[in-house]
């Protein structure tokens, strides 16, 4: 299914509300001036909340684990604002929020 490409300045956390940032990025390829994200690099999340019986379990990683089919960079599929992507230690789903709205992929 189409969507917008996914860049550095896109809006992503955990569905806890911390803060998820892309641990690379490819900066051969810019959409509205920002590099865009790929699929094999992981996002850092910093501020979850999430606890269990009162002891904090919070996300801390997050690795994807779907991206545009037939679009790649550097030989690797780009990340699309439809991606999927797991966060560890507790198994729950990024949530993307906000991205660039000119370049779409599929």
């Amino acid at each position: 299914m189409p969507g917008f490409l996914l860049h550095a300045g896109a809006t992503v956390s955990c569905v806890h509300q911390g803060q998820a940032q892309p641990t690379a990025t490819n900066p051969r390829v810019t959409v509205s001036g920002q590099p865009i994200v790929l699929q094999p690099f992981p996002f850092t999340i910093v501020g979850c909340p999430f606890n269990v019986s009162g002891s904090p379990v919070p996300c801390t990683m997050a690795q994807w684990t779907t991206a545009a089919t037939r679009i790649v960079s550097n030989g690797m599929p780009v990340l699309m604002i439809d991606s999927q992507a797991i966060c560890a230690p507790n198994g729950t789903p990024l949530v993307i929020t906000a991205t660039q709205t000119r370049v779409t992929g599929i």
